[in-house]
Parts: structure tokens; C-alpha cells; sequence
């Protein structure tokens, strides 16, 4: 009984990691200090339930995080992490479900890093 139990537990599992496809959205290269960027998602077709940010070329201190939606509701995100070079940020989820991004707005330092640039690059998940 325990082995029956415990490999419906490894196959949940894997048939959850199989499903969580991140898929790139937009990206942006952000300047030295204490600053804020905006990011516009483009003409995407997709719809996301979720989303998280990747930073390469630099750590970063991510503050806060604005998502703006088509119908013109926004989501404010208090995210306030470092992340490092090569790191992410926690899987955010959005209100609502299912959602169309128009625009990402976020609040960021680079301020006192070697190289004062990083790319911000935000995915999404179904």
C-alpha cells in the first residue's frame, strides 16, 4: 500500500512539472542606481496565470512590481528580494486567473554592483 501511495505521489509530480511550461514574455536591460522601468509585453496571444522574473548580467534589488492588464485592472506586487545574477523570483500568481498582460511597471536598484546593469526578463506560465 505504501508503494502504491507513494509512486501516485511521484507521478503527480511529474505530470505537474510536465504542465508548468514558462514561456518568455519580454525582457529589458536596466541602468545603474535607484530606478524604475516599464516593460510592454507586445501583441502577445497568450494569457497567463502566473509569472516570475529571471535576472542575468547583474544582481538586482527588486522592489515593487505593477502588472497592468487589457481591462485595465492592475495588480500590485510587493516582491522586495535581491536577486542574484543567473537567480528568479518567486512564482507570483495573478488575480483573476487567466490573464492578458498589457504592461509590467517595476521598481528596481543596481546601485553599488560592479557591473550596474542586469536584464530583467519576465516569463509566464498557462
Amino acid at each position: 500500500m505504501k508503494k502504491l501511495f507513494l509512486l501516485l505521489i511521484v507521478n503527480f509530480a511529474i505530470s505537474v512539472s510536465v504542465n508548468a511550461q514558462w514561456r518568455f514574455i519580454a525582457d529589458k536591460w536596466v541602468s545603474f542606481g535607484v530606478d524604475h522601468d516599464v516593460i510592454v509585453t507586445g501583441n502577445t496571444n497568450d494569457d497567463f496565470r502566473q509569472l516570475k522574473l529571471k535576472v542575468t548580467n547583474g544582481p538586482l534589488k527588486m522592489y515593487d512590481m505593477k502588472v497592468y492588464f487589457d481591462n485595465g485592472t492592475v495588480q500590485d506586487v510587493n516582491i522586495r528580494l535581491r536577486i542574484p545574477q543567473g537567480g528568479e523570483s518567486r512564482v507570483i500568481d495573478l488575480d483573476g486567473g487567466l490573464r492578458h498582460i498589457k504592461r509590467i511597471e517595476f521598481w528596481y536598484e543596481t546601485k553599488g554592483f560592479s557591473k550596474g546593469r542586469s536584464r530583467v526578463a519576465v516569463w509566464g506560465n498557462r
